[in-house]
């Protein structure tokens, strides 16, 4: 891992590892926890990697690796709107490439890495606490699949650290779902700033800046409206209606 890639081989794999994979023309990456002998547990929709109900899901989906015909027997069926899933390594990477996501990174490596969704400023928890919370929710679910506020990034970063976005009237903690957007907010929000320079250089060294600061603010790790919440107590919100779910985000239910 480094600066250009967090690229890594199989055999440097350890049970409670963040990893991803990118996908057809790098548009998104999927994301699990590895809990070892060659397994991994991730969220979906309904069993998709990705899904937003939308015209979206044509651009998505059709990017996405195609499905085998043979159910692979090394592999859990998912149960239809479960979400979180168990697949072996080789049907999670489904022909990608591995990648370990990192934690604690410095600020400066941080902004250098320019695309979200591959490294983060928060601290991740032991490993076996990962691995525990990974299990757990594969058999207690995740809440409802939304690809802007309740991806398979954020669920594999609160597997790794316990913070979760309970706001969910902002975006959630997944890195790429800001870089989609953040890209072209921060060409909108440096536009009046054409009025300081008007050199294209200037400008497009304007739009970088805004797109950083917006990353850099709304990493989980520099964020103020998480909480440390115990993997036990957030199913348990979940089941007795203390989080309200619904189709598109988990917001919290008002006490009485």
């Amino acid at each position: 891992m480094g600066l250009l890639s967090n690229r890594i081989d199989k055999g440097s794999l350890k049970p409670g590892d963040h990893i991803y994979s990118w996908r057809t023309a790098y548009i998104y990456a999927h994301h699990g926890i590895y809990i070892g002998d060659e397994k991994v547990i991730h969220f979906t929709r309904r069993g998709q990697e990705v899904g937003t109900g939308t015209v979206l899901d044509l651009l998505l989906v059709s990017s996405g690796p195609a499905r085998s015909l043979t159910p692979c027997t090394n592999c859990t069926p998912s149960e239809e709107g479960q979400g979180v899933i168990l697949s072996c390594l080789n049907c999670f990477l489904a022909g990608g490439i591995l990648y370990r996501f990192e934690y604690s990174v410095s600020p400066a490596l941080f902004i250098a890495k320019a695309r979200g969704g591959t490294c983060t400023l928060a601290v991740s928890d032991p490993d076996d606490v990962v691995v525990h919370r990974a299990k757990y929710l594969l058999e207690n679910g995740f809440g409802c699949y939304n690809v802007f506020k309740n991806n398979c990034e954020d669920f594999t970063i609160y597997c790794k650290t316990g913070l979760l976005v309970l706001d969910q009237g902002t975006m959630g903690q997944s890195g790429q779902a800001v870089s989609i957007i953040g890209g072209p907010l921060a060409a909108v929000l440096s536009t009046p700033l054409r009025l300081v320079t008007t050199n294209v250089y200037g400008m497009a060294a304007t739009a970088v800046t805004v797109y950083c600061a917006s990353r850099y603010a709304a990493d989980i790790g520099m964020r103020k409206d998480v909480v440390k919440l115990p993997v036990e107590d957030l199913t348990r919100r979940l089941a007795t209606g203390q989080l309200r779910v619904v189709e598109t985000q988990i917001i919290p239910t008002p006490a009485h």
